[in-house]
């Protein structure tokens, strides 16, 4: 090979190797959608939205945000995982979205692991047992006391069997060694409300859901699901006091279709911690739901998407958890 040859090698790879970055830079020169499997108004919705204006402002594209509700998160993933793998469609994903429901849904629209490739974090969501605040009931221990004297007893409101707050009612009373009356209701407002009213006798349901009813007296959280206390609720023990190890959150982050140039992952990787990592934004979001520490890389989110299934997966067997 002559000088001339290898000449043109090297700029032809050194062409390749900046490509991708050129790319990214240009990236995006039409507006972006961004498809959610929860309604207007809920709390990822919101979220959503929040995470949305402040990349729209960076890139100086819109950022469309589509509203797929229904089947436990399945309409809006199978609309993501079907669409084209062209970096202008990524989806706000959940922990039921990617992780749970392949341990309760026998046939599902799209398959979690392999239809979507990582992009960012966005943060961890909180979850709490409560009684209303006229309950006798003043402490987790309390709680345990009251359903080991009274079997079957003791109503515990959530948003079903195949919700993340119904998987951690059956987590807790399999921990606890306790048999408890689980109450499945159609919403965590409808739960909330039951709860505040006395008709069911405990809840677990997201912090966000019912930080208005705590702050107004109306609820007492007795935990946090959470291994580590959280901001703002610094008197709330976690679950973790009670049952060594005990460390479980909802979550929020953003996927794409497999197959989306790596380019414009990394950019909306890049992008998305940087907006997250704003104190202010930060802040915003923990008032509606995710405490978050920044997206973090593809790569770590790769790596957490595996290890929550492989929990995910033990939990399913120990609780004999059987998908439908």
């Amino acid at each position: 090979m002559n000088r001339r040859q290898l000449q043109l090698g090297a700029t032809a790879l050194a062409l390749s190797l900046i490509a991708p970055l050129v790319s990214a830079q240009n990236w995006p020169e039409k507006p972006v959608k961004l498809i959610l499997s929860q309604p207007a108004g809920s709390g990822p919705d919101a979220v959503a939205r929040l995470i949305s204006d402040q990349l729209s402002r960076k890139w100086g594209q819109p950022i469309i945000v589509e509203n797929r509700p229904g089947g436990q998160n399945a309409i809006g993933a199978q609309a993501a995982a079907k669409a084209a793998p062209d970096g202008y469609t990524f989806y706000f994903a959940t922990a039921a979205a990617l992780v749970t429901n392949v341990y309760l849904f026998k046939n599902l629209p799209y398959d979690p692991q392999r239809s979507f490739t990582p992009v960012g974090m966005i943060g961890k969501v909180p979850f709490a047992i409560s009684v209303t605040a006229s309950s006798r009931i003043k402490s987790l221990p309390e709680l345990v006391s009251y359903a080991k004297a009274n079997p079957g007893k003791l109503t515990v409101a959530n948003e079903g069997p195949k919700t993340f707050s119904g998987m951690v009612t059956r987590l807790l009373a399999a921990d606890l060694a306790v048999d408890v009356n689980s109450v499945p209701f159609s919403s965590v407002a409808a739960a909330v409300t039951d709860t505040v009213g006395g008709q069911t006798e405990a809840l677990v349901s997201d912090v966000p859901s019912i930080a208005q009813m705590v702050a107004a007296g109306k609820l007492r959280p007795l935990a946090v699901t959470t291994g580590k206390r959280i901001a703002g609720w610094d008197n709330v023990p976690t679950i973790a006091q009670t049952i060594a190890g005990f460390d479980y959150a909802g979550w929020m982050g953003i996927v794409a279709p497999t197959g989306t140039p790596a380019p414009a992952v990394q950019r909306f990787n890049h992008d998305l911690d940087a907006v997250l990592r704003d104190k202010d934004m930060a802040a915003r979001l923990l008032a509606i739901g995710p405490m978050t520490e920044g997206a973090g890389t593809v790569e770590q989110m790769a790596a957490y998407l595996a290890a929550e299934h492989q929990r995910w997966s033990k939990l399913a067997s120990e609780l004999s958890i059987l998908p439908e």
